[in-house]
């Protein structure tokens, strides 16, 4: 799952929505900001530190493209080494993060301490697979290969057309201070803090990428993940749910 979030040059961050977004997904955390010639970039567990360095470094680089990350693990161990964003083949000029789970040919090996990402980052798709991204075909193929996953790609290389890369942007959306987000979650709160249960307001799956606008309730019609508790299905535990058909908003689904 994770969460990621990209900044156009004059935009500055929404701390509160880093935190809800951090505590979400609290696995790790992780920013970029182009600075000149070179890319600044922080990791660590401690949510707080990072998203407070990153309130600090986006500041002294207010105009140039950023990103912020905070990662629900899938792959890998939890460790500051895991946090996105990682250099591209080993050079620091070009990072990536993303969201989602990517395809089993970047999954770890069982004594692989990395993440898919990171295998990623730093094994495949520097050989460019699919092509240059500045072309339509290389673009594309990333796109269609991310299978609805989000990444940005971040660069001073000089040999790339662009200093950012949104992918699959349609996936995510913006709000209207101009963030983009890739899902939802900075919206989260701790059980006792949410709204109430029954404010379904997700466009789309935090966990297929469905677009899934008219649920019944808090699972996704496509795959059954639960939004309020952050479940698999058939795994949500909702307490308000307690002692009812948890699923009945998927039959509902089905019936209408």
């Amino acid at each position: 799952m994770c969460i990621l979030s990209f900044y156009k040059p004059g935009i500055a961050p929404d701390l509160e929505a880093l935190r809800d977004g951090a505590a979400a997904n609290p696995h790790g955390h992780g920013y970029a900001i182009v600075a000149e010639d070179r890319i600044l970039v922080g990791r660590g567990l401690d949510a707080d530190a990072v998203i407070n360095e990153f309130a600090s470094v986006r500041a002294l680089f207010p105009d140039t493209p950023a990103l912020f990350h905070s990662r629900f693990a899938t792959h890998g161990y939890v460790s500051e080494q895991n946090c996105h964003p990682f250099a591209f083949g080993g050079d620091e000029r070009t990072v990536l993060a993303h969201n989602g789970v990517l395809p089993e040919i970047v999954h770890p090996a069982i004594d692989d301490p990395r993440s898919d990402t990171r295998v990623a980052a730093e094994d495949f798709l520097p050989r460019e697979p699919f092509g240059p991204i500045d072309s339509w075909t290389g673009r594309t193929g990333l796109e269609d290969w991310l299978n609805g996953d989000k990444m940005i790609i971040l660069t001073v290389d000089p040999r790339y057309k662009h200093t950012a890369y949104l992918l699959n942007e349609h996936h995510g959306h913006w709000t209207a201070d101009g963030i983009w987000y890739s899902n939802h979650s900075y919206r989260w709160r701790a059980p006792g803090t949410a709204a109430k249960p029954g404010s379904y307001l997700y466009d789309y799956c935090d966990y297929c990428g469905q677009y899934d606008i008219e649920r019944a309730g808090p699972h996704c019609a496509a795959c059954g993940f639960c939004e309020e508790c952050w479940h698999e299905f058939p795994h949500c535990d909702c307490e308000f749910l307690a002692g009812t058909d948890r699923y009945a908003d998927l039959k509902y689904f089905d019936a209408a």
